[in-house]
This record gives C-alpha cells, structure tokens and sequence, in this order.
C-alpha cells in the first residue's frame, strides 16, 4: 500500500514535466487520463483510511480535509481546463500548485511532515539571527556609502562605485556570499590599499562570524525541534500500546497481563512477514521466565521489539570438515585457523599493501621491481586461501560480502595480466606483441593500484 500510494504520488507530481507548457509535451488526453488515475488511487486510499478509523477522529483531522480538497480542486480545474481548450482558449492550470499536498497529507509522509514541522518550529530562533545580521549588513551599507560615496571612483565597466545605497546593500550582500568579491572590493581597492580593511572586517563579522552563528541557530533549533517530535512520538506510541494492552488484558493474580495465546495472535495480525523463530524469539523476549502470559511492562516494549531488525545466521560446517575431519581439526589447523581470525593478520597485510604501494610508484623498468610483483601477488593469493580455509565458503562469497568478490576478482585478473605480460615479453615476436605487452603493462598496474585502494577501503 505504501509503495504504490508513493508511486502514484511521484506520477502525479512528474506530470508537470509533460504538460504544457511542458520539457517533454504529451497529449492533454493522455496526462489527463494519467491525472485522473492518480486522483482515483487517491481517492480509494482516503476510503480505505475512513473505514479503518473513527467517523469523528477521520473528519477533525485537517490533513484528510486537504486531500479531499485537493481532488476536488483538480477535478474542476481539469474539467474547467479541457472544456476551454475544445474551444481553443487558452488557459492556466492553476491546480498544479495543490499537488504537493498529496505528497505531505498522507498517513505514509509522515517523516515528511515532521521535517516541515521542525523547520516551521525552528523560523522563529531564526529571524532574530537574520535580524540582527541584516541590522549588520545596513550599516555596513552606510559606512561605505560615506566612505566611497564621494569619491566619484567607477566600476570596470564604467559605472559609478558605491554611490546608491541600495546598490551599495546588494553589492554587499553578494560579498557575503563570496561571489564576485573582486568586483565588490578592487574600484576602492585600486584607489587606496588601506581601503581593503574595511571590506575584511566586512567579511570577518558577516560571512565568518554571522553565517556561522546563523549555521549554529539552525542546527540546534532544527535538532531540538527534531528532538521534540521524536519525543512525541514515543508518548503516542507508548499511549497506544496501554490502550491495546488495556482491550486485550487479563487479571492474573494481583496485575493484568495478556495471554500467550492472545499475544502470538496479535504478533500474527501486526506482523505477518516474520517467521516462527523470529515470533518465538520476540516470545522469550517478552516473557523471559516463560510464565506464559506478558506483563504490561513488556508488552508495552513489543513495538520497539518489532523494529529491531533480526538477521538470521544459517551456521554451516566447513566442507572440509566433513572430508577431512582429522586433518582440518588438528592442532596445527586450528592454530592457523586461530591466526587467520585474529586482528593481526589484518594488520600484516595492510602493511603488506602500504609496501606494495610503495613499489607501485617505483621504477617498473627494474627487474627486481618485476619479481616484486609476483612476491605480491602471491602473498594477495595466500590471503584469499587462508580465508576460504577458515571461513566456511559459501559464507565466505555469500550475496552481502562485497569485499571479498572484489579481492578475488582483482587478484584473478591482476594474476592473469602478469602472466599474459611476462609472456609477451619473454617472447621475441613482432612490434605488435611488444605493444600488447605495454597495454597488459598498464592493465596490470592498474589491477595493482585498484588492489590497494580495495584493501584500504576493505580496511
């Protein structure tokens, strides 16, 4: 439901890109049929958001007001628009501006609007900063008005320097910005050197001092204002909960808890898409001493349970556990093993990598630089052996292990470029062998570099 009311929205609002006045024009049937559709899945969701909430609570709420509003006001623009173009008159689709309402009133934007609320509840702290900053900025305005305002001193382009005090305003104001400063400062520069303090202490109190303050208000009301919904948000859901503990309750004793029974079912209705062991989990969770029933306390946590995302680790033996027990489970294996796993072993080929760098920016020409190489490679080829020998393989290349695909894949084909370039210049053959050669050369020092920087990144 989410995801097509989402598409629908984008569609609705992408509409503006194909109508006239339009960047790619389509057919007024075929965007009016278009916006038709989407004010009818629009429509249908605010039904379905009316038969699962209370007649009264559905009707005080202002944001499906709008939403109703809105359809109608596209509906009649749309109708009002086609009718005057069968005569050909032209006209303004003056309903385009109440799309984003669709976009911000539904029950799914409500990230959306919590940000829009956040910046509203941040504007005030913020215009007495920009106040103060424009009281600023006036009477800096004034002091080069009675500073240059004389001096009858001329832009490159010939035009007079500072002698209006609106000018003098916007001229400063782009200064603030950084942009075109030489133009702002070099007529009075030219004229006197000692005039360039006035416009550095210009820019010391406005763009370092008074954007920074500006930049700080922002942040920590924005933050604040953020911190404030979030709190919000946490009560409304924690209300909520009491309110479905306090349906579902059952006295036990001298407290009210809800059933076991109740609860899997209630866990089934909210979240369909867990398996069994994820519900017995949250289960365990919740009644920890398995008394069979879930006290308010806990059941109350069941929401905040719910979002914690679970990942389930499907632990394999390794293949060669099971062919050669003896040997992969010997003393000596398990302390290779043990080596593998431990931090250090990261650490000695980050330093291998760091020498391998180094060599890369080395005369390649030389001959032990060459040996080098394959001293290098070898070692990158030892690393992915010792891996896929302690981790299990298919975890080790699973789906979500990047890193690894991307090492064995770059020593394969940095092995692969050695060889073929050790070949071809082994070979005495024709000219074009030797640029083959060159060109394996540069792939192969390009497979280096991108081998280092993978393994810094992999870290």
């Amino acid at each position: 439901m989410r995801t097509a009311t989402y598409i629908f929205i984008f569609l609705n609002l992408s509409l503006a890109v194909f109508e006239e006045p339009a960047v790619y024009p389509l057919p007024f049937l075929a965007t009016s049929l278009v916006e038709v559709l989407c004010l009818l899945v629009f429509f249908g969701r605010l039904m379905h958001f009316a038969k699962i909430t209370r007649r009264n609570v559905f009707w005080k709420d202002t944001k499906n007001i709008c939403i109703m509003v809105a359809i109608l006001l596209s509906l009649t623009d749309l109708a009002i628009y086609g009718a005057l173009r069968i005569y050909n008159i032209k006209s303004v689709r003056w309903s385009r501006i109440v799309r984003p309402i669709f976009l911000v009133n539904f029950a799914e934007s409500r990230q959306i609007r919590r940000a829009f609320r956040s910046i509203r509840n941040t504007l005030p702290e913020i215009t007495y900063v920009f106040l103060l900053f424009m009281f600023s900025l006036l009477m800096f305005s004034l002091m080069a008005l009675k500073l240059f305002g004389e001096r009858n001193l001329q832009t490159a382009e010939g035009l007079p320097y500072f002698r209006d005090y609106l000018e003098i305003v916007f001229d400063l104001y782009v200064l603030v910005t950084t942009a075109n400063s030489p133009d702002v400062m070099m007529p009075a520069f030219d004229f006197s050197s000692w005039y360039a303090l006035f416009f550095i202490a210009f820019v010391i109190v406005n763009t370092y001092i008074f954007m920074s303050l500006f930049l700080a208000v922002v942040y920590n009301n924005y933050k604040k204002h953020l911190k404030n919904e979030i709190r919000t948000l946490a009560y409304m859901k924690r209300r909520k909960m009491i309110e479905a503990f306090n349906l579902l309750k059952e006295e036990e004793g001298t407290q009210f808890v809800v059933r076991e029974a109740q609860w899997k079912q209630l866990v089934k209705l909210v979240a369909p898409d867990i398996s069994n062991s994820h519900r017995e989990l949250l289960l365990r969770i919740s009644d920890d001493e398995q008394k069979g029933f879930i006290d308010k306390k806990s059941f109350v946590q069941l929401a905040d349970l719910l979002n914690i995302q679970v990942i389930t680790l499907k632990i394999r033996s390794h293949p060669l556990g099971q062919w050669m027990p003896r040997v992969y489970k010997s003393a000596v294996s398990q302390f290779l093993r043990s080596v593998v796993r431990h931090r250090g072993f990261v650490w000695t080929y980050d330093v291998i990598i760091l020498i391998n760098a180094i060599f890369i920016a080395l005369d390649e020409e030389s001959p032990y630089i060459s040996y080098a190489e394959w001293v290098f490679l070898a070692l990158y080829i030892i690393e992915i052996l010792l891996k896929v020998y302690t981790y299990e393989p298919r975890a080790f290349f699973g789906k979500n292990q990047f890193w690894n695909w991307f090492d064995t894949l770059i020593i394969f084909a940095a092995l692969t470029a050695t060889i073929l370039n050790t070949t071809l210049k082994s070979s005495k053959c024709s000219l074009s062998s030797l640029h083959a050669s060159g060109r394996l050369g540069g792939f192969e020092l390009s497979f280096a570099i991108i081998l280092v920087l993978g393994g810094f990144l992999a870290g």
